[in-house]
């Protein structure tokens, strides 16, 4: 039997070498033996941390080993450090957002959705796609709503404005089967 100190050794090897999932697992074996184990509490913690906020984990972790000889309650500031990163990356993300629909708003454009839901509403793209084409941009935000509109350019007979948009937004997908299958969609038609 592997004794707990050489397995919690193996552990913060794996998380100081950014193998977050092995430290994870290793930190998990602890736990299933030492329940109380606060090292491997913390290090469970900030190994599921370390796949998302990887410097983040690493300066908690960093920080865990300077304090916890001389801190009864180390894991206790740990957590709440913890708790206030993910606090302050929603409030950023969130704030992100608005700006970025702020901004679709104020370029006069629409989103893919809501040009999805202008569709539904005329019952037909060409009405749809007719009403905006001079007066509002759609904000196409993803390969599948580019992938999208092009067939649905393709399917109301809009085939040279559909190579028109392959051809200035191939290369952002360059590497996508999908976009280039498109090409073929409007020789067939």
């Amino acid at each position: 039997m592997t004794s707990k100190n050489v397995l919690l050794q193996r552990a913060e090897d794996q998380f100081l070498n950014k193998n977050y999932t092995d430290a994870l697992k290793i930190y998990g074996l602890l736990l299933k033996d030492y329940p109380k184990l606060k090292d491997a509490k913390v290090g469970a913690y900030l190994s599921d941390m370390g796949l998302d906020l990887e410097d983040d984990a690493q300066a908690l972790f960093d920080y865990y080993q300077a304090i916890k000889s001389s801190s009864e309650d180390a894991e206790a500031i740990i957590d709440e450090l913890s708790q206030t990163i993910y606090a302050t990356r929603i409030i950023v993300q969130e704030q992100a957002i608005g700006a970025f629909k702020e901004h679709m708003e104020h370029q006069d454009g629409i989103s893919y959705d809501d040009f999805v839901q202008l569709i539904e509403d005329k019952g037909s793209f060409s009405k749809a796609f007719e009403d905006i084409m001079f007066s509002t941009k759609v904000v196409i935000t993803s390969k599948e709503e580019f992938i999208d509109f092009v067939k649905r350019l393709i399917a109301a007979n809009y085939r040279e404005m559909a190579l028109r948009y392959l051809d200035a937004m191939g290369s952002h997908f360059s590497s996508s089967q999908d976009v280039y299958a498109l090409y073929g969609l409007i020789e067939k038609v």
